[in-house]
């Protein structure tokens, strides 16, 4: 073997450990946007599983508000279904968006609830329904808390994946972005425009 045949056979074992290595990396990071969409699921579905005893301790009260109470349950219906969807297909960005887009309108539907809520003083004083506040706000801090990290590790997945030359090797394994998981906050508004 001459000295071409070498420098041939070095090179391709030089390219195979980097591509290896590539491989690995991406993986992992992938596997980390994978855990911490984990995280965001968990605390959902708690939320989820949390709205229909805050239905429940308001119905008596709200009897009036019949509407209301249909949309926070419909609003929980959908992100359900749509949870389930994107379980089955993490790599979909539409999943995840029709996923996002559920929570957020689930997330309005609570925030009417909670305006809805404010109008009544018994309701408020309610024991039971003072706990269940506290425990859905707690849940909507967790589930902040999770997005952040989801989307940290979406970012960090997506340009590990799309810088040169790790780019070659997520394009030749077949290595997709990930979505990033954003939701509208309820109540949020568009910002002021002021002219002068």
């Amino acid at each position: 073997m001459g000295m071409a045949g070498i420098i041939g056979l070095g090179l391709a074992a030089a390219v195979g450990a980097w591509l290896v290595l590539t491989f690995n990396r991406l993986i992992t990071l992938r596997n980390q946007v994978c855990r911490m969409f984990a995280g965001i699921d968990t605390q959902l579905k708690r939320r989820r599983d949390l709205i229909p005893n805050v239905v429940a301790a308001a119905q008596g009260y709200l009897q009036h508000e019949r509407g209301t109470l249909e949309a926070v349950t419909q609003a929980r219906n959908r992100a359900s279904a749509a949870a389930a969807g994107v379980d089955a297909n993490l790599a979909s960005a539409a999943a995840v968006g029709v996923l996002a887009g559920a929570e957020s309108a689930l997330g309005g539907a609570l925030f009417r609830m909670l305006a809805v809520v404010e109008r009544y003083p018994e309701l408020k004083g309610s024991t039971v329904m003072l706990q269940l506040m506290e425990e859905l706000q707690t849940t909507e801090n967790r589930i902040a808390f999770a997005r952040q990290a989801y989307n940290d590790a979406v970012m960090e997945y997506n340009t590990a994946a799309s810088c040169f030359p790790a780019l070659l090797a997520a394009k030749l394994f077949g290595f997709a972005g990930a979505a990033l998981f954003e939701i509208e906050e309820p109540g949020e508004r568009a910002a002021v425009d002021v002219k002068l």
